[in-house]
This record gives C-alpha cells, structure tokens and sequence, in this order.
C-alpha cells in the first residue's frame, strides 16, 4: 500500500515519463537524433541528449496535464533550473570523449489532454 503522496508522486512520474518519449519522437521527427535518455550522475539528471549536426542539445522537458495551478510546463524551467543542467552537461561533456565543442540548451514543453494523449508541445531552440 503507498503511503500518502505516493500516487500523486507516480503519477506525476508516469506523466513525465510519458513527455520524454513524446519529446523524444517530436525531436527525431524534427532531424535531431536522440542520443541518450535520462543520463545521471551524483549531482542530477539530464533529460535527454541530442545532436542537432555538429552540435550536442541538452534538452530539458517539462510536462503538463491541462491547467496546472502550478503554471505551464514552460513556466517550470526556472532560472535554478537552468543554472543545474547547464552544470550537468559540464559534467556529461568532460565524461564524453567524442563531446562537441558547441552546445545548445532546448526545452520541450508537453501539454497532455485529461485523456493522456498531447494536446500540445512547444519545442524552444537555445532556451537558455
């Protein structure tokens, strides 16, 4: 039995889960190849990993079911936000032999309808 919190914490985690992979597909659909899903290291988790050409792209994704009375999936990407996965991809590249010299960070937003299927996603080039 799940104490209190624990389903809203799963669905929460299901929801997220799912805007990865729409990300995921909208991304590839759009010419960027997915490299890597949900890389960790000790000090946080980087969604998705992509190249766009010569040039590596961090992806934060953000998702959303309807109105949120915690605002929109854009509006989560705070500036705390940024600074970490800015200091995660430092990471990832110093791990990486074949890391680029250029980078990009993106963000995708995924807006679900109340029946799970996507009622939007909102992809922002050079977010931060």
């Amino acid at each position: 039995m799940k104490k209190n919190g624990g389903e809203a914490k799963d669905g929460r985690a299901a929801v997220g889960r799912a805007g990865e992979e729409a990300a995921a597909a909208y991304l590839a659909e759009a010419g960027l190849i997915v490299e890597r899903r949900n890389w960790r290291c000790r000090s946080g988790e980087l969604d998705l990993i992509a190249r766009d050409g010569d040039l590596v792209v961090f992806v934060e994704v953000r998702s959303r079911t309807g109105a949120s009375r915690f605002g929109t999936a854009i509006e989560a990407v705070t500036p705390r936000k940024c600074h970490q996965v800015r200091g995660l991809a430092e990471i990832y590249l110093r791990t990486q032999a074949d890391a680029a010299d250029t980078v990009r960070f993106d963000v995708v937003a995924v807006t679900f309808r109340s029946d799970g299927s996507v009622s939007e996603i909102r992809h922002i080039p050079n977010a931060f």
